[in-house]
């Protein structure tokens, strides 16, 4: 059994910062890629930024040079550096683990941005 479990988030200002933060923990070899992916309602999932088990990182155009992901294979976390926010970045920030071709998923942390 795996669990992924996301932190941080919250409410924070327009051009402010925040961390998100996500653990996986449970039955675990390898985790291939990890990513966080966001959701407004009504909207579908949309990718955000992954980062494959060598380091290599892919992001959205709307978060590039603003958000920086990283983490950590030996603690099998990942982290998202989120920065200059701006209201249309609120949303429903997921954390996501590639392990033997399966998709993990958190519940979820809500980071809201307010204008």
């Amino acid at each position: 059994q795996v669990h992924v479990v996301e932190s941080g988030g919250g409410l924070v200002q327009s051009g402010g910062s925040t961390r998100l933060s996500c653990a996986v923990s449970g039955s675990i070899r390898i985790i291939y890629a990890m990513g966080w992916y966001r959701q407004v309602p009504g909207k579908q999932r949309e990718l955000v930024a992954t980062i494959t088990s060598s380091g290599s990182t892919n992001y959205a155009d709307s978060v590039k040079d603003r958000f920086t992901i990283s983490r950590d294979n030996a603690k099998s976390t990942t982290a998202l550096e989120m920065n200059s926010l701006k209201p249309e970045d609120t949303a429903v920030y997921y954390c996501n683990a590639q392990i033997n071709r399966i998709n993990y998923w958190g519940k979820g942390t809500l980071v809201t941005v307010s204008s």
